[in-house]
């Protein structure tokens, strides 16, 4: 009425229920829409690795060169990559312990997506180095393609003014990626909506039970590592007490919560930091940013807790080989994951991909992703300010 667009999140929303409706009511015809549900499947791919290796060299080269940060740099980075993986740990527990995809029994999907047999811990380590990273990205090897992203964004930073017009060349590309990620998520409600209606006709109502299960699991994952992991550093290192942190950063919590952005989170987390928490700008200025790039606990334990509930609905057993490679390869992908909203569920994908997981399960979490990266993207921005917190403690910058 007021000719405002509808925001996105309604729009994937609405697309979501009028899908079960079609699905529900249209039968067997709703599949002259499947060819949508496809298109929007493909786009995702399509995104994945120059989204991740553009973006991914360029967190690398924000790093700079590990030698020349000191200290400073590496406990950040050490403890980003710490508390993310204890994050998709409580994410893997979560979804092994309360099973939210089990009872939906998807297999007639499943048959064309049987997952690899899961190799043993040496191969999976020796697997992360490719020989030949332009085949690793023709072939979508993810993990190969994060490692070399890395190796090359810190090799352009050491290369000094040789290296910047690479640095440029892949900053360029990755604002373009965020772009025209914007563009594919607005075929979002679309494909959505094509995807749920093909498979609530294909499974009935049944298929909706679990999603409250996969909402309350990624909550209480997300408060269990605020409560646990984010107490536990702030009063170990920062001797201070965990309410005085909580009320310090909510602001830039709720913010993050209500726009599902950490980088739009950003100038208010950096206020709330300094003049609520006390830390020095030195700190912030350098931490925060960086977190903003490369540390996303809540999308790596959403990763967890989804590509769990995906294998149980589709009747696929992760070993714990497997599972290790999710632990790898969220930790990993967290690093080159946008701060805006709905990048996660890109990412998922990703996730997906690496175990051999159909695709199509992306859909089924797609409906209440919005729902779902509320909750992750105030668990990232938290997170940056309890590792700015504990790091300012430690080299004495104010607090």
């Amino acid at each position: 009425m007021s000719g405002k667009r509808v925001p996105l999140i309604w729009q994937i929303g609405i697309g979501f229920i009028l899908g079960i409706l079609a699905g529900i009511i249209g039968g067997d015809k709703v599949k002259i829409v499947e060819p949508i549900g496809q298109i929007f499947l493909t786009l995702l791919k399509m995104l994945i690795v120059p989204l991740v290796f553009s973006s991914l060299v360029v967190g690398a080269a924000s790093i700079g060169d590990p030698r020349d940060l000191g200290r400073i740099g590496i406990k950040t980075i050490g403890l980003y990559l710490v508390t993310t993986a204890v994050a998709i740990v409580i994410g893997l527990a979560l979804g092994n312990i309360m099973q939210p995809g089990v009872g939906l029994t998807l297999s007639e999907g499943a048959t064309a997506f049987k997952a690899p047999e899961a190799p043993d811990i040496k191969s999976v380590i020796l697997g992360l180095f490719p020989s030949n990273p332009i085949k690793a990205a023709a072939d979508g090897v993810m993990l190969q393609i994060i490692v070399f992203a890395l190796f090359l964004g810190v090799s352009a930073v050491l290369a000094g003014e040789k290296g910047k017009p690479l640095i440029a060349f892949f900053d360029s590309l990755a604002e373009a990626m965020y772009k025209l990620t914007g563009m594919v998520m607005m075929l979002a409600p679309y494909g959505v909506f094509a995807l749920i209606a093909v498979t609530v006709s294909k499974y009935g109502l049944s298929v909706l039970a679990p999603f409250a299960k996969v909402i309350f699991a990624v909550y209480l994952g997300c408060f269990l590592h605020a409560a646990i992991v984010y107490s536990g550093l702030i009063i170990l290192f920062v001797k201070r007490s965990p309410l005085w942190f909580f009320r310090g950063i909510w602001e830039a919590s709720l913010t993050a919560f209500v726009t599902r952005s950490s980088s739009a989170t950003l100038p208010i987390t950096m206020q709330n930091t300094q003049t609520n928490l006390g830390i020095s700008e030195k700190v912030t200025s350098f931490v925060l940013p960086l977190g903003a790039t490369i540390n996303m606990d809540g999308t790596a334990l959403y990763q967890g807790v989804c590509a769990l509930f995906v294998a149980q609905a589709y009747g696929m057993p992760l070993p714990l080989t497997a599972q290790v490679t999710i632990l790898l390869t969220a930790t990993l992908a967290s690093i080159g994951t946008a701060g805006v909203p709905g990048a996660g569920l890109i990412m998922l994908t990703l996730v997906l991909t690496a175990v051999g997981l159909p695709l199509e399960g992306a859909a089924l979490v797609a409906g209440i992703d919005a729902v779902l990266d509320m909750a992750r993207t105030s668990i990232n921005v938290t997170g940056d300010s309890a590792v700015a917190a504990v790091v300012a403690a430690w080299e004495g910058e104010k607090l």
